[in-house]
């Protein structure tokens, strides 16, 4: 199993980030690994929404949120036939912005043991890059409409 936590302050509002974050539908934007997020329950973000993952490698995690704590707590879990991937963010107003402090574990059992341990040795510079590419997003001008 592999552990990991990663602590980042970002310029944004707690309310901001965690409505961007929260939504499946947004993640292809920002989450590097991602093509797409496809079966999304019907909705606004809620406790245990699922939907599932197309990663640009051709896995597809079956992915539920676990806990929702409006501008506070974000919980999900993945998983992926032996590999179950845990990830908590916490939102901590600071100034004008937000302190994201990313927790999680990657659990494999059987054959999937050793890349669950991998997966969570590389898990902190992933989210830390991802989260920096949402807070990107976020900053960036809306499209202009044609």
């Amino acid at each position: 199993m592999g552990t990991f936590s990663v602590t980042l302050d970002l310029p944004h509002a707690p309310e901001v980030l965690f409505r961007y974050l929260a939504e499946p539908r947004n993640r292809p934007e920002w989450q590097s690994s991602l093509k797409a997020v496809v079966d999304v329950d019907p909705g606004q973000p809620h406790e245990g929404m699922r939907w599932r993952d197309v990663t640009k490698v051709g896995v597809k995690p079956q992915m539920r949120l676990t806990e929702l704590v409006p501008y506070r707590v974000l919980s999900e879990i993945g998983t992926w036939h032996g590999v179950d991937g845990l990830l908590t963010l916490r939102f901590v107003k600071v100034g004008d912005g937000t302190r994201v402090t990313a927790e999680g574990k990657v659990r494999g059992s059987g054959a999937f043991a050793l890349a669950a341990a991998a997966a969570g040795r590389l898990a902190p510079a992933t989210i830390k890059a991802d989260l920096l590419r949402a807070s990107a997003a976020l900053a960036a001008p809306p499209p202009e409409e044609a």
